[in-house]
């Protein structure tokens, strides 16, 4: 059948399901037709001729190459969704972390475990140190409303917080998920100027590289408490040293340390931990396995981030699949050759994403290798597939 190669340690829960399809599963596959890989930095690996997919078990993907591999014609696709209430909990405790000096109190309570019937009398009197705010009828600010930060959003509106979100680019889905008593922000500056937390749970591309910066800082309210969920680099970790150094900034809750903002004063950083739960890892690796299979048994594809996401019933002899720059005429070009050789279309599909286009097409007759490789020649075709 196929041949999968894992990448990190990843659920059984997925690679078993594999494994039952007849997939030959493992960590030392030398040649394969997909990959399953969590965190590990694929800038730098050296990709096989014959790899089709890329399946991240999680939804960031920055340690992958998207734009390079959808030039090579390699699919990337991400779990999202999957890890988006192992995260929204960790929020949660995170903003209580910001609120109260918990990691403070525990360490304080460690240093007095000497002091023997002391202990009982100490706490009480040095407790107060270690004090901090409610989150009850407090303002947060949720940037992103997809499928974590819509569960972020109703989760404080729970803990009885007024709630206004941001996200410019949601989808009817995340709409239908989100409750109608979070409040929408028509721009950004409404939740600086708002709020009391900002809970920051968008995707990490270059229209959000350091979105919280200098001018954005200056624009929140004193004191205000940030939790990163999302990236790293969302923030401008010097602009955001210098907010926590003069006080705008009250405490940074961040789950991507890093050296220079570990030396930071306020800051509470975790290694990473959002979606370290096993169900959260279970759904990834089953999410991640079932959309990678779909790809290459019937060559659709659902939840891509390089390529288009298309989906097309199986209804012909065979399947032609193409994935191709997206440029004027060249569905024409394909349909061409198709037609001289006397095979009819069944049905068909063709969806844009940015410079890149895929094309699926079903087949009355089987399409025989020297057309499929006159295809495969023409300019800007990136990837040609045959499917039975």
């Amino acid at each position: 059948m196929y041949n999968i190669k894992t990448i990190n340690k990843i659920s059984p829960v997925g690679l078993d399901k594999l494994k039952a399809k007849g997939c030959n599963v493992g960590e030392n596959i030398a040649a394969p037709d997909g990959i399953i890989v969590r965190s590990a930095d694929m800038h730098d690996y050296e990709v096989n001729p014959e790899l089709l997919g890329v399946a991240r078990a999680g939804a960031g993907y920055n340690n992958i190459p998207i734009d390079e591999f959808a030039e090579k014609g390699i699919v990337v696709f991400n779990s999202p969704g999957a890890n988006a209430e192992a995260v929204k909990e960790q929020t949660v405790c995170s903003m209580v972390l910001a609120s109260r000096d918990v990691v403070g109190s525990i360490e304080w309570v460690k240093s007095i475990a000497d002091q023997g019937d002391k202990i009982p009398t100490l706490v009480e009197k040095g407790k107060s140190n270690f004090a901090g705010p409610e989150l009850m009828g407090k303002t947060v600010g949720v940037l992103g409303l997809g499928a974590t930060g819509a569960l972020v959003a109703n989760a404080c509106l729970a803990l009885d917080m007024d709630v206004i979100g941001y996200d410019p680019f949601m989808s009817v889905e995340a709409a239908w998920r989100l409750s109608r008593d979070a409040k929408r922000a028509d721009d950004i500056g409404e939740i600086f100027r708002n709020c009391d937390y900002i809970s920051i749970n968008i995707p990490y591309n270059e229209d959000t590289h350091h979105m919280l910066d200098a001018k954005a800082f200056a624009a929140m309210r004193d004191g205000v408490r940030i939790i990163n969920e999302s990236r790293a680099e969302v923030v401008d970790d010097d602009a955001m040293l210098a907010a926590l150094e003069s006080g705008k900034v009250a405490k940074y809750v961040t789950d991507f340390p890093n050296e220079k903002i570990l030396g930071g004063k306020n800051v509470i950083a975790l290694p990473h931990l959002g979606a370290c739960t096993p169900e959260s890892e279970d759904r990834c690796a089953e999410m991640a396995a079932k959309q990678l299979y779909e790809y290459l048994k019937n060559g659709n594809i659902v939840n891509s981030v390089n390529l288009p996401s298309a989906k097309l019933e199986r209804m012909g002899v065979c399947r032609l699949c193409v994935i191709h720059h997206n440029i004027p005429g060249m569905i024409n070009r394909v349909l061409d050759l198709i037609t001289k050789k006397n095979i009819n279309v069944e049905h068909m599909i063709n969806k844009p994403y940015g410079r890149y286009a895929y094309t699926i097409i079903d087949l009355n007759d089987e399409i025989w290798d020297d057309t499929a490789n006159t295809i495969r020649e023409m300019d800007d075709v990136l990837r040609v597939r045959v499917l039975h």
